[in-house]
C-alpha cells in the first residue's frame, strides 16, 4: 500500500535527505559583523532550529557591492568562511542540515553602505522605488549605474567562487537568489531591465544573466547541491513584468533542464492580496517545473498540508513562524500552539527575538 505523503514524511533533496518537509525560509536579521563575517550566536540560532527538514539561511552577498543592508552576511572573504563554519557545524551536531542563499542586491543598495560608498549596480541605471535599511534606518535606494558585460562576466565567476567557499564552509548545498527584485530578479523584469544587448530585450536575452551564474554554480558543486529561489509575481523592490506568464514559463524550464536540486517559488508576500489571477498564475508557471518544488507564502498547517496532499509541493517554507518557534516542526506535528514574533526585533539588535524563544513542552 502507498504511503500518503505529508508534511513530516521524509523527501530525497537532490544530494540530501530530509526528515520532514517543514523548512526553514531564509531570513535576514541584521546581526551580521559590520565586515560580513557572521554573528557567533548565529550558531544557537540556526541550531535551534535544526528540526527543520531544510535550513536555508539569510540571504549572503557573493560580493561586497551585493551588500544592501547593514549587518547582513558575506561569502567572498576567508573570514567569512571560517565564520560559517561555525554555524555548519553547530546546526550538523544537533541533527540538522543547512543551505547558504547566494545573494547580491543589485540596486536595492544606498550608497552609505559599504565598502567605498559607490553607485548601486544593475541591469540599467534605473532606480528603484524601493527602501534599505542603512545605520540611520529605512532609506530609498541610490541611483544605480549599468552593470558592463565585464562585469557580468566577472560576476559569473564570483557566483561559482562563493558556492564553492560554501561548501568549504560546510554547507550541504547553495541557494541561488533570483527572486525579491534583486540582482538576477532585475535582470528577469522588463520594468527593470532596459538593456540593448545580450542581456536585455527579449526573454531569451534576460534570462541570460541568470541562467549563466546558475551554470557556473553547478559546474563548480553540481546540479544535485544546488536549489534556485523565484518570484513570479514581482510583488518587491520595484521590478515591474510585462509578461509574468510568458517569463517563467521560459525560465522555470530552462531550470528544469538542469535537474538542480529544487525550486524554491513565493507564491504571495504578507500584505498582499491574494487573487484568483495571481493564483492562476502561480499555477500556470508551476507546470513548466518536474523537480522537487518548494512553495512559500503566507502557509499555515492546513494549507501547507493540503499543498502536499494535493502535489502542488513537495515541502513549504516557512518564515516568521521559524523566528519565533525554533521547533516548529514538532509544534505543528503535536498540534502545539505557536509563538507570535515580536516584530521589533526582526532586524538588528542582540539575542532578544533571535535566541531567547522557548521551546515547546510536550506531555508524555
Amino acid at each position: 500500500m502507498k504511503q500518503e505523503i505529508s508534511l513530516f514524511t521524509p523527501a530525497k533533496l537532490g544530494a540530501i535527505t530530509v526528515p520532514n518537509r517543514v523548512f526553514m525560509a531564509p531570513l535576514t536579521r541584521n546581526r551580521a559583523s559590520d565586515d560580513g563575517t557572521p554573528w557567533e550566536k548565529a550558531a544557537v540560532y540556526y541550531a535551534q532550529r535544526a528540526s527543520a527538514g531544510l535550513i536555508i539561511t539569510e540571504a549572503t552577498q557573493v560580493h561586497p557591492l551585493g551588500k544592501g543592508y547593514i549587518k547582513t552576511p558575506g561569502i567572498h572573504e576567508a573570514e567569512h568562511v571560517e565564520g560559517w563554519k561555525a554555524i555548519t557545524r553547530a546546526v550538523h551536531a544537533a541533527g540538522g542540515r543547512i543551505f547558504l542563499q547566494l545573494w547580491h542586491v543589485g540596486r536595492i543598495r544606498h550608497s552609505s553602505i559599504e565598502p567605498k560608498g559607490e553607485a548601486p549596480v544593475a541591469p540599467s541605471a534605473k532606480r528603484a522605488d524601493a527602501q534599505t535599511f542603512t545605520e540611520i534606518g529605512f532609506e530609498p535606494t541610490s541611483e544605480p549605474r549599468a552593470l558592463s558585460k565585464e562585469e557580468i562576466a566577472a560576476l559569473v565567476k564570483d557566483y561559482a567562487k562563493a558556492a564553492r567557499s560554501a561548501l568549504d564552509a560546510g554547507f550541504d548545498g547553495v541557494e541561488l537568489h533570483a527572486a525579491n527584485g534583486y540582482l538576477l530578479n532585475q535582470f528577469l523584469h522588463s520594468g527593470s531591465n532596459d538593456r540593448d544587448d545580450e542581456f536585455g530585450g527579449s526573454i531569451e536575452n534576460r534570462m541570460r544573466f541568470p541562467l549563466q551564474a546558475l551554470d557556473a554554480i553547478i559546474y563548480e558543486i553540481g546540479a544535485d547541491r544546488v536549489g534556485i529561489r523565484t518570484s513570479p509575481l514581482g510583488e518587491a523592490n520595484d521590478v515591474p513584468e510585462d509578461d509574468p506568464k510568458a517569463l517563467y514559463e521560459a525560465f522555470h524550464a530552462e531550470l528544469d533542464k538542469r535537474n538542480i536540486a529544487y525550486l524554491h517559488s513565493i507564491e504571495g508576500f504578507p500584505g498582499n492580496d491574494g487573487t484568483d489571477e495571481k493564483a492562476q498564475l502561480i499555477q500556470q508557471v508551476r507546470k513548466a517545473w518536474t523537480g522537487f518544488y518548494i512553495a512559500n507564502g503566507g502557509y499555515d498547517v492546513d494549507s501547507a498540508t493540503k499543498a502536499i496532499k494535493d502535489g502542488h509541493a513537495h515541502a513549504v517554507a516557512f518564515g516568521r513562524d521559524f523566528i519565533s518557534n525554533p521547533d516548529l516542526p514538532i509544534r505543528l506535528a503535536s498540534g502545539v500552539a505557536l509563538t507570535e514574533a515580536n516584530q521589533e526585533t526582526f532586524y538588528g539588535g542582540d539575542e532578544e527575538g533571535y535566541t531567547d524563544y522557548a521551546f515547546a513542552t510536550l506531555g508524555r
